[in-house]
C-alpha cells in the first residue's frame, strides 16, 4: 500500500490553459475536438506532476470542463426537461451557461469556498440513465501514460444534499439513483484487477440527522458489496464528522478521509476509526491556503493520530482538493523573496505531503540531501516569518485599541426618510451592481500601464474616456442611479488590496471560481491599513459628468478576507477590524466629495460561514461588527448599499438585518422568488434589489420576461421597498449583451410603473 494521497488536483492549468481553450471554443474560434486535445494534455501533465512528486494515490475524474457536480448530473442522466433537445457538448454547456432559449441551471458556492458548482435539478418524472463515458475515458488516459489512478466521484448523499428537487426532501431520490451508482461501480470494476474509488461526501461535515444517517448506512453498505475489485474511499473535508463517523465505520468501505486542518475535532473520532480497521486518509496539509506547511506541527499531529491508528493504516494527505490552491510558485518572479519563501502552492504542496510522509514513516535519517535541505529551508522560513517586521504595524494596533465609535448614527427608519428626501429617487429605482464590461482593449491598456509601456497620463485619460462612455450609456438607457463602471479595477478585491499595507500579490496565483472564470486572490501577510486613497477620485470624476446620482463602490471587509489568502497567526476578527477602519476612512472621503450613495459589497459574506451551526455565532459577530465599523463614518443622509452573491438567506436573514445597510442587492435570477420570500417572512424593513436577470449567461432577456419577473417580485415585496437591477456585476459580459439587456430592464420597469 502507498503512503501519500491527494484528494484532488486543480484543472485550469499552470497558465490557465483550460480557461483560454474554453473561451475560444465558446466564441467559435476552435472546435470541441481542439478543446479536447488541450484537455488531454493538461490531464497528462497533472498526473505526471503528481507521479514525479511520488504521490501514490492520484485522481482521475477530478478534471472537468466546467464543474464536477454538473459532470455528475450528466453521468446520471439528470437532465432538466428544457435541455432535453440538446446533445453532447451543446447540452453540457447550455446547462452550465444557458443558451438563447433557456436559462442556465442555478449556480452557488461550494460549501464555504469561493468555488461555484452547478446545482442539480431533480424531478420525480426524470428518467435517470447512466453514462460513464467520461469516467472510463479518463481512467484509461491515465493508464496509457503509466499512471494507475483512483477515480473521484461526487458521493450520492452530497449530490442529493446539494440538489434542488420537486419535493421537500431530495434524499427521497436515494432509491431511484443508488442503482445507477451500483451500475457505475460494476462498470468501473471491469477496468482493472483493483480500482480505488473515492466518493466525496463533504455534506457530512454540516451535521447529520436520522434521515441522512440511515441513508449513509444504506448507500455504503450496498456500494461496498458491488464488487471485490472495488476499494471504496469516503472523503470528507472542511470540518469534522464526529456525528456520522460511527455510522460510516459500520459500513464495509475500505478507507475514510478526514480533514485535521479545518476539522481538528476529528481527533475525537480516532478510537472509532481505529476499532473499525479502516484505512485513515489523514488530511494534514492545508489544501486551501498558500502558506508553507509547518512540517513539525504536521508530524506532531500524525504522531498523535498514530497513538490510536496503526501506522500501516494511515495515508498522509491534503486536507481537501488542491482545486482551491494556486498552481505553482515557478512563475512568481516579482515577489519579495522573503515573502515568497513563506508560500507554497499546489506543486509545492505535493512535495510537502511526500516529505511529511517519508519522515513520518521512515524517520529523518531516511531523507536524502535534497529532502533534508527542503525540511530545513521550510523550518527556517517559518521562524523568520514569525518575527518579521513585515507582519507587525504598531500604529494600526494602537488605533484599534483606542476605538470609540463602532457603528453609524441614526436608526434606519429615520435615515431612509432623510435619504429619500435628499436623493429624490422613486419606486422601483433602476441601477446596476457596479462593474461594466472589461473589454479586451481595456485589459490591454491596463496591462500596458502595468508593464510601463504607456505613461500614467495616457492610462488615466483612457480610464476617463471609458467612464465618460459608461455614464453616457447609462443615461441613454435611462437608469436612475449610475455607476462609474470600474474600468480601473482588475478585481473587486485585488484592486483595493493593492492600496492597503499588509497585502501581497502573486503574478500567477489563479484559482478557479466557476467554468473559465478564475480569480487571483491577494494574500494578507501583515497588519492592514490604508495607504492613501482607495480610488475615490474615480467615483468623484464620474459624478461630475452627470446630474444623476453615481454610486461609490467598495468591497467590504468580510469579502476582502474571504476572497484572500489570510494570515493564520492572528484571528480573522482582528484582520476584519483593520480592513474596516481603512474602508471607513475611504467612505469619509467619498461623502465629503459629494458622493451620496456608497455600496459596500459583501459578495462573499455567506460563504465564510462555519459549516457547523454551533460555530456560527462567533463568525456572525465579527462579520457584522466589521461591516458596521466600515460604514461608521457615513452621514445619516449617505445611503449605504451592500451586495451579496448566490446565497441561501433563510438562516442568516437576521444577521443581514443586523448589518443595517439601507439597501441590499442579491442574486435571485436563477432561483426566482425563492430567496426573496424570506425577506417578507421576517418583515425585513430595509430596501432590496433582487437581481431580475442572470448576468452569468450570454443571453439577452426580453422586456416581457423581465416585466414578468418584476411583477413576481411585487407579489412578495411592495414597490416602495424594491430596487431593480441585474443580479451581479457586468464585467464578464459584452456590451452587445449589456446594453440591450439594460434597455429591456428599464423598459420593463416603465411598463410595470404604468400599471
Amino acid at each position: 500500500m502507498g503512503k501519500t494521497y491527494i484528494i484532488g488536483f486543480p484543472r485550469i492549468g499552470e497558465k490557465r490553459e483550460l480557461k483560454f481553450a474554453l473561451e475560444d471554443f465558446w466564441s467559435g474560434k476552435s472546435s470541441f475536438d481542439e478543446l479536447n486535445i488541450i484537455a488531454k494534455k493538461l490531464k497528462q501533465k497533472h498526473w505526471n506532476y503528481q507521479k514525479k512528486a511520488k504521490i501514490d494515490f492520484i485522481s482521475s475524474n477530478d478534471f472537468s470542463f466546467y464543474d464536477n457536480m454538473l459532470d455528475a448530473s450528466v453521468v446520471l442522466g439528470a437532465i432538466p426537461e428544457r435541455f432535453k433537445n440538446l446533445d453532447k457538448e451543446e447540452l453540457y454547456f447550455a446547462m452550465a451557461r444557458g443558451n438563447k432559449t433557456n436559462v442556465a441551471m442555478e449556480m452557488t458556492k461550494w460549501f464555504n469556498t469561493n468555488y461555484h458548482y452547478i446545482v442539480p435539478e431533480l424531478s420525480r418524472n426524470m428518467e435517470f440513465k447512466l453514462d460513464a463515458t467520461k469516467i472510463i475515458s479518463e481512467y484509461n488516459e491515465a493508464k496509457e501514460i503509466g499512471v494507475k489512478t483512483k477515480i473521484n466521484i461526487v458521493g450520492l448523499l452530497t449530490y442529493l444534499g446539494l440538489s434542488k428537487c420537486d419535493n421537500d426532501n431530495c434524499y427521497d431520490f436515494v432509491d431511484k439513483i443508488l442503482p445507477l451508482y451500483e451500475e457505475l461501480l460494476s462498470v468501473i470494476s471491469t477496468l482493472d484487477d483493483e480500482v480505488v474509488v473515492q466518493f466525496d461526501e463533504p455534506i457530512l461535515v454540516r451535521g447529520v440527522n436520522d434521515i441522512l444517517l440511515s441513508n449513509l448506512k444504506k448507500v455504503y453498505d450496498r456500494l461496498a458489496l458491488v464488487s471485490p475489485k472495488i476499494k471504496i474511499v469516503v472523503t470528507t473535508y472542511f470540518e469534522h464528522i464526529n456525528d456520522s463517523i460511527a455510522t460510516l465505520c459500520d459500513t464495509p468501505i475500505w478507507a475514510i478521509g478526514l480533514d485535521f486542518v479545518h476539522g481538528k475535532e476529528n481527533l475525537q473520532s480516532l478510537d472509532i476509526v481505529g476499532k473499525s480497521g479502516k484505512i485513515l486518509i489523514a488530511g494534514v496539509v492545508n489544501g486551501r491556503n498558500i502558506w508553507k506547511n509547518d512540517i513539525d506541527d504536521s508530524l506532531k499531529l500524525l504522531a498523535t493520530i498514530s497513538k490510536t491508528i496503526k501506522k500501516d493504516k494511515i495515508l498522509v494527505s491534503t486536507s481537501c482538493s488542491l482545486l482551491h490552491s494556486p498552481y505553482m510558485l515557478k512563475y512568481e518572479q516579482k515577489l519579495d523573496p522573503q515573502i515568497k519563501n513563506w508560500l507554497s502552492f499546489t506543486i509545492e504542496k505535493l512535495d510537502e505531503v511526500a516529505l511529511i510522509a517519508k519522515i513520518f514513516f521512515d524517520g529523518f535519517d531516511s531523507l536524502n540531501n535534497d529532502e533534508a535541505e527542503q525540511y530545513h529551508i521550510t523550518k527556517d522560513a517559518l521562524v523568520k516569518k514569525s518575527i518579521s517586521s513585515l507582519s507587525n504595524d504598531i500604529t494600526i494596533k494602537n488605533r484599534i485599541a483606542s476605538l470609540q465609535k463602532f457603528q453609524r448614527d441614526g436608526k434606519y427608519e429615520d435615515r431612509i426618510v432623510l435619504q429619500k428626501e435628499t436623493l429624490g429617487y422613486g419606486d422601483l429605482a433602476t441601477t446596476t451592481i457596479g462593474s461594466f464590461p472589461q473589454t479586451p482593449e481595456l485589459r490591454a491598456k491596463r496591462l500596458d500601464f502595468k508593464k510601463g509601456e504607456i505613461s500614467k497620463d495616457i492610462y488615466e485619460d483612457y480610464i476617463k474616456s471609458y467612464i465618460d462612455d459608461c455614464i453616457k450609456i447609462q443615461e441613454d438607457v435611462g437608469l436612475d442611479v449610475l455607476v462609474h463602471g470600474e474600468p480601473e479595477r482588475n478585481d473587486m478585491v485585488e484592486f483595493f488590496a493593492d492600496k492597503l499595507n499588509g497585502y501581497g500579490f502573486s503574478s500567477n496565483g489563479w484559482v478557479q471560481s466557476y467554468g473559465s472564470r478564475c480569480v487571483k486572490p491577494p494574500f494578507i501577510y501583515g497588519d492592514v491599513s490604508r495607504n492613501g486613497s482607495l480610488g475615490y477620485e474615480w467615483i468623484v470624476y464620474a459624478q461630475n459628468k452627470t446630474k444623476k446620482l453615481v454610486k461609490g463602490m467598495l468591497t467590504g471587509p468580510v469579502t476582502m478576507i474571504n476572497w484572500s489568502f489570510v494570515r493564520e497567526d492572528i484571528p480573522k476578527s482582528t484582520i476584519a477590524t483593520q480592513i474596516a477602519l481603512a474602508l471607513s476612512d475611504e467612505i469619509d472621503d467619498l461623502q465629503k466629495h459629494g458622493i451620496k450613495i456608497i455600496q459596500v459589497d459583501e459578495a462573499a459574506f455567506k460563504e465564510g460561514y462555519p459549516l457547523r451551526f454551533e460555530k456560527r455565532a462567533e463568525y456572525e459577530k465579527w462579520a457584522v461588527d466589521s461591516f458596521k465599523l466600515s460604514v461608521a463614518s457615513s452621514f445619516k443622509d449617505t445611503q449605504i448599499h451592500s451586495h451579496m452573491c448566490y446565497s441561501e438567506f433563510n438562516d442568516i436573514i437576521k444577521t443581514i438585518e443586523a448589518m443595517d445597510a439601507d439597501v441590499i442587492s442579491i442574486e435571485t435570477a436563477r432561483s426566482g422568488n425563492r430567496l426573496l420570500k424570506v425577506f417578507k417572512k421576517v418583515g425585513y424593513k430595509q430596501e432590496v434589489g433582487p437581481g431580475i436577470y442572470d448576468i452569468h449567461s450570454p443571453r439577452v432577456p426580453s422586456v416581457e420576461e423581465m416585466r414578468n419577473q418584476i411583477i413576481a417580485l411585487l407579489e412578495v415585496l411592495p414597490k416602495e421597498q424594491l430596487w431593480i437591477n441585474p443580479d451581479c456585476g457586468l464585467k464578464t459580459r459584452k456590451y452587445e449583451e449589456v446594453i440591450p439587456s439594460l434597455k429591456n430592464m428599464v423598459q420593463a420597469v416603465k411598463e410595470v410603473r404604468g400599471h
